[in-house]
């Protein structure tokens, strides 16, 4: 089932016995938890019929014990295993899966690993219960999600607002979420949010930021691009060099995607790319700026600079110079 199935039941009352969350992405396993722990029992039921476990402290004979419980004066028993990686040989409990009653909801989350596909555990998982792998984000994927978040909540962004909540954000869902809460409390709700609420209300330079740099990058204005990185160097706690070379060598690789991109329609480019067809024409005057070769260079001194953020042959330079000296080597 996947993450909207799964939210979909739960929020129609729909409920399986077991719930077995497993993979990289931490934040749908514990969406999907706190779904069940905050909707299914009502609080005067959570007293007597809801149970928290936490992985560390529980074996799988503490768990199956639980499970097996019944709820008292209530429909329901509720017992959820947090952190459930840390639970020794959890693929133990498999001959106890089908004695678990019809009244038990047991969510066991298993982050940041996956179950052995080929363990019988596993497959009675996936036959008779819930299994669900939770799967990291791809980076270009990020602003997607973002504009589907708000969605759910009835809310619009710009594609520039986006963006730069997404490069200035990463892929933790977690700490991307939190952030978009920020705007849905602080924005009016028939606002579409924008870059200036992004600025306002998150602190993100709508001016000074990787999404403007790549812009300056590839219109070859080298005025705008030295004054971002000189606030970069200023400011180089929230702008570590090793996080701007990391995105520079995301932004070469789709225009040397775009080189060798056989539909040069927008909606192709877009495709190929993974980014929304409004930044299409900015990696059009990118590729146009740089051919194959000059893509080729610039990431080759894009892994120079890597080495150099980590300390290797710089000596007493600070961060500043090394920006100064990256975007010269990028745009010369």
């Amino acid at each position: 089932m996947t993450y909207e199935q799964i939210l979909g039941e739960i929020k129609n009352k729909i409920y399986h016995r077991v719930y077995f969350l497993m993979g990289e992405e931490p934040y749908f396993i514990d969406s999907i938890s706190d779904a069940i722990e905050s909707t299914v029992l009502d609080d005067a039921d959570k007293a007597f019929n809801q149970v928290i476990l936490y992985g560390k402290d529980v074996n799988v004979h503490d768990i199956v014990t639980q499970a097996r419980n019944y709820p008292m004066m209530g429909n329901y028993l509720v017992v959820i295993v947090k952190e459930a990686q840390d639970v020794k040989k959890i693929e133990e409990m498999e001959p106890f899966l089908d004695l678990i009653p019809q009244t038990t909801i047991l969510v066991i989350g298993y982050k940041y690993k996956k179950l052995d596909k080929r363990l019988k555990f596993t497959k009675t998982l996936d036959k008779n219960h819930v299994l669900f792998e939770s799967k990291k984000l791809y980076d270009n994927d990020i602003p997607k999600w973002i504009v589907k978040y708000l969605g759910g909540r009835d809310r619009r962004i710009s594609q520039k607002a986006c963006q730069m909540l997404a490069d200035f954000l990463g892929n933790d869902l977690h700490k991307i979420r939190n952030e978009l809460e920020k705007l849905i409390v602080a924005v009016p709700k028939k606002k579409e949010i924008d870059d200036n609420d992004v600025e306002y209300n998150i602190g993100i330079s709508k001016d000074f930021n990787i999404f403007e740099l790549q812009k300056a990058i590839s219109y070859g204005d080298f005025p705008k691009a030295v004054q971002i990185i000189n606030h970069f160097g200023d400011n180089a706690k929230d702008n570590p060099l090793i996080a701007s070379v990391i995105m520079l060598y995301g932004y070469y690789c789709k225009i040397l995607k775009l080189h060798y991109c056989s539909d040069k329609s927008q909606n192709g480019i877009a495709a190929v790319l993974g980014v929304s067809p409004f930044f299409v024409r900015d990696y059009t005057e990118a590729a146009r700026r740089y051919p194959i070769r000059k893509c080729v260079e610039n990431i080759a001194v894009l892994r120079e600079f890597d080495l150099k953020s980590k300390g290797y042959g710089v000596g007493d330079v600070d961060q500043k110079e090394l920006y100064r000296e990256l975007i010269f080597k990028l745009m010369n």
